[in-house]
């Protein structure tokens, strides 16, 4: 994370984020970095279909996809990006071994990444297989952004 964050002062850059799976620790390791403070705007943790279509988010589209896919959390990052005004927004969703039951459909196993690139109007996604305790997982999901963000942002 360190890269990143150094990446985005380096080039005068923000970022923002809407998590629902990782209880905000994506964004926390942002901000462990002295530096954090000045590159991330705002971050969302949020667990509330209510609360995702006040940032924006489409009933229709949560319906037709869940809220735990791909397209979510590319509508996540977008939004978040458009809610701040920053750089880059990030979404992340899945269900890291919970049952959801206000949110039945959607696969079990898969925790979906997404940056948006507000500045180039492009999307960048990953997943990765929700396997494992909960702290591993969050693990996995900080790599896989970091891993992600390294190879399309920063390349």
């Amino acid at each position: 994370m360190r890269e990143v964050v150094d990446y985005l002062i380096k080039n005068n850059k923000t970022i923002s984020t809407m998590e629902n799976c990782t209880g905000g620790v994506f964004a926390n390791r942002i901000k462990l970095f002295d530096e954090g403070e000045k590159v991330l705007l705002f971050s969302a943790l949020n667990y509330s279909n209510n609360n995702k279509m006040k940032l924006g988010l489409g009933k229709d589209e949560l319906d037709m996809y869940s809220v735990y896919s791909e397209a979510t959390a590319k509508e996540m990052s977008k939004k978040i990006a458009d809610f701040t005004g920053s750089n880059y927004g990030v979404g992340i969703t899945g269900k890291i071994s919970k049952i959801d039951e206000n949110n039945p459909y959607g696969d079990d196993s898969e925790i979906y990444v997404s940056i948006y690139d507000k500045d180039k109007n492009e999307y960048y996604t990953s997943y990765l297989l929700a396997e494992g305790e909960t702290n591993e997982q969050v693990e996995e999901v900080i790599t896989c952004f970091v891993d992600l963000f390294n190879g399309k942002v920063m390349k």
